[in-house]
């Protein structure tokens, strides 16, 4: 019996009393027996008011309003010679909810579940509603594979009409997927098809997944998963007939059984063009990722379609269709695709509006839109015009609507909005690496001056290997065309007494005014001018005689006048976590002539990440950097030198530690060389749930530094092509709350005599 039955009856029965009464005109209302509810909310649920006539039938309409408000769970209707007389008993309400024996889900989460039942602090308490409740509590523990959770209410009474409401709850332990079997499956292993599944049986990472745990939206997924691989592989007619779950009578174990006909396997026997196709019919039959003779996969055909529609919508066709009709012949097994092809009418852009962005200026955001008002819809652009947006680094979010101008057949809006997001920051703190123990750091930097666009940061390092002060300011559009501009100021010195190296000890003072010049969307041209002066000390006792040498010929303090150029392309999807594209880097840095020393540095890096599946990527890095001295100067200054081994070049090897060795001093101090190749191949993935902040990888690095021949102090030959090091293990990266985190477990391959090695490596507090 639903509630509103209930109500009239209850209502019918209250107003039988009432059939004996003489109709008569009303000259007042009273209420009694609230205490809650103001009586203003009762006369308004009245059908009957001062100077109305009450009669039996409208008594018994009032009676029937007020119970179905719910508010009251006893109503009368009395009269008084000419005095309607409304009594009623109000339904407690809730003061309090308690949850006792819940470890699974956060109290709130649960609140708000309760609260879309009914059940609320607050609200009146209703009897059914609470038993509805514990239903959806229940419902939820399922969710989670807890069959045997048991869920128990109590109602406690307290003053003033309320009460407390109580859920006890044991939450059992989590069922477990035991078994998943696939029935009707010929053309493939059952191994294989699993293999496209996310629910699982346990496993040694499902205790942090869940995925050994039943899921009614995740089994929906799967089942989708498993229709989109056959349909990939030809199978045009796959169905999964029908899917079974049970759960073992001590509710601890689930069985999924999921029966399929798989059907025959397909071939495309043809795949035309139909329609009015606004462009030549050459260039959309270049857009066509499936042929005649290939097995059918409704992926590349999905793609065919999507491709056309994008490039109609680079042409201002935004609400182009593009459908495919097959025919499919069973007797060969193969089937015809015609594609339809319906551009609409073309459509220009009215206006582009820019919301959200209360602190930045709005000429910063649109200086980085490639789509604009009054020009032909381009979905190209408009892609475009959001990832410059999000690249900025000022916004959380950034989403874009392109909704149709009422009125109009051909006109968009294009509606970018944007929430901003904290852009200054402060940060002092202290972290470390296995190089430097202990690294006190600060920085204050302002990424969106005054909301002009324009950095502005002061750096402070201070590890005990190389302390740096850098002052430096940025402004990415000192011309309108996109010229950035900027200018670094900095002192830095370097104490190798301990790291790896050779010993010496440097202070560096200097600035450089740079450029930045655009060349397409992803390329760049930097260009720098700058002024250095660098104090060297060594000390004749333990310093390496070339380096002793280079100090007595060229002095202790040298000024040089360095000019660098670099190219970057940078095509990666993420800059911390990238999973597809590829990103170049090519740079050389050259003294010029005036100052003390004349020498370059060159060097390239080719990075390329390729997708293999949803959850992997394979990263393969290359590195390669040349120096050398020219002109007057015959010696390319030590502290120039390139280094190899560490967490960011070959793990396994101590940081530095690869290359020529000089022990004269009776140590093996490593002097680094004027060559360099690093190369890196890492299969990545990300932990569940944590795609945006931590990575780890599985990583075989490759690399060494070469010098030119020299003598020690006591003549004897310096070894500088001693091969290549190879080494492979574990990697992670996490972006932590006190800032990045990269860790790696390396094992050295081909371990030399004099190497220097180091399996556990982290770094903590500088960027990578």
């Amino acid at each position: 019996m639903n509630r509103s039955l209930l109500s009239a009856l209850v209502a019918s029965l209250f107003a039988l009393p009432a059939l004996a009464f003489e109709p008569f005109a009303v000259k007042d209302i009273r209420v009694e027996g609230i205490q809650r509810t103001e009586a203003g909310t009762v006369f308004s649920y009245l059908p009957v008011k001062v100077g109305d006539t009450l009669t039996p039938e409208k008594s018994a309409q009032s009676i029937k309003a007020l119970f179905a408000t719910g508010f009251f769970k006893d109503v009368r209707i009395e009269v008084e010679k000419d005095v309607m007389v409304v009594v009623v008993q109000e339904r407690p309400a809730i003061a309090r909810i308690d949850f006792a024996g819940m470890k699974e889900f956060e109290k709130d989460t649960i609140v708000k579940a309760l609260k879309d039942t009914g059940i609320a602090e607050g609200r009146i308490f209703d009897r059914a509603l609470l038993d509805k409740a514990e239903q959806e509590l229940k419902r939820q523990y399922l969710s989670r594979g807890k069959y045997a959770a048991v869920v128990t209410t109590t109602v406690t009474p307290l003053e003033r009409n309320r009460v407390g409401v109580s859920f006890n709850i044991d939450e059992g332990d989590a069922a477990k997927i035991k078994q998943i079997n696939i029935v009707g499956n010929n053309a493939f292993r059952e191994k294989d098809l699993l293999g496209q599944f996310d629910l699982t049986t346990p496993g040694w990472l499902t205790w942090y997944t869940k995925n050994d745990q039943y899921s009614r939206q995740k089994l929906a997924a799967d089942i989708e998963k498993l229709r989109s691989f056959y349909m990939n592989q030809g199978y045009l007619e796959f169905n999964v007939e029908s899917t079974q779950v049970s759960i073992s009578p001590d509710k601890q174990d689930v069985y999924i059984t999921i029966n399929v006909s798989e059907g025959e396997r397909y071939q495309v026997s043809s795949i035309k063009l139909a329609g009015d196709f606004s462009l030549p019919e050459e260039e959309l039959k270049k857009l066509v990722k499936i042929k005649p003779g290939d097995v059918f996969s409704r992926e590349r055909l999905n793609e065919t379609t999507k491709a056309i529609s994008d490039r109609l919508g680079n042409e201002g066709y935004a609400f182009a269709n593009v459908n495919a009709a097959p025919e499919v012949d069973k007797v060969k097994r193969q089937v015809a695709f015609t594609v339809f092809i319906d551009p609409g009418k073309r459509v220009y852009v009215r206006r582009v509006n820019v919301t959200g962005n209360t602190k930045t200026r709005d000429e910063v955001v649109r200086r980085e839109l490639r789509q604009m008002e009054g020009g032909w819809y381009d979905a190209e652009r408009v892609t475009a015009s959001k990832e410059r947006v999000d690249r900025l680094g000022y916004f959380t979010e950034v989403a874009v609507e392109t909704p149709a101008v009422q009125g109009t057949a051909d006109q968009v809006d294009v509606n970018l909005k944007v929430t901003e997001k904290p852009t200054g920051n402060l940060m002092l703190g202290v972290g470390t690496s296995s190089t430097d123990r202990l690294i006190l750091s600060g920085a204050i930097s302002q990424n969106n001056f005054m909301g002009s666009g324009n950095n502005v940061s002061i750096q402070v390092n201070s590890a005990k290997s190389q302390r740096t002060y850098v002052l430096s300011y940025t402004n990415p559009y000192f011309t309108i065309d996109g010229v950035s501009q900027g200018f670094d100021v900095y002192h830095r010195t370097v104490d190798t007494s301990s790291t790896e190296l050779a010993y010496y000890k440097s202070t560096s003072t200097g600035g450089g005014l740079r450029f930045g010049f655009p060349i397409s969307e992803r390329e760049s041209l930097s260009f720098g001018v700058g002024i250095d002066s660098t104090a060297i000390s060594v000390d004749r006792e333990v310093s390496p005689r070339r380096y002793i040498d280079y100090v007595d010929k060229f002095g202790s303090r040298n000024l040089s006048l360095p000019v660098t150029l670099n190219w970057t392309s940078d095509g990666k999807d993420s800059f911390f976590f990238p999973t597809r594209g590829t990103y170049q880097k090519a740079g050389i840095e050259i003294a010029l002539p005036g100052g003390d020393l004349q020498y370059y540095r060159a060097s390239y890096q080719l990075q390329h990440f390729i997708p293999l599946s949803e959850k992997f990527t394979l990263m393969l890095n290359g590195e390669v950097g040349y120096a050398n001295s020219y002109g007057s100067t015959d010696e390319l200054p030590f502290f120039k030198n390139f280094y190899a081994g560490g967490v960011s070049s070959v793990r396994g090897y101590k940081a530095s530690s690869l290359g020529p060795v000089d022990y004269s001093s009776g140590e093996d101090e490593r002097l680094g060389g004027n060559r360099r190749v690093v190369a890196n191949a890492e299969l990545l993935w990300a932990l569940p749930g944590m795609e945006k902040s931590f990575r780890m990888g599985l990583f075989f690095d490759a690399g060494q530094v070469y010098g030119k021949d020299g003598k020690d102090a006591d003549g004897n030959t310096l070894k500088t092509d001693d091969g290549l090091r190879f080494s492979t293990g574990l990697s992670a990266a996490w972006i932590s709350p006190i800032g990045p985190l990269k860790f790696s477990f390396g094992v050295p391959l081909n371990k030399k005599s004099g190497d220097k090695t180091e399996s556990f490596q982290f770094q903590l507090g500088t960027t990578f």
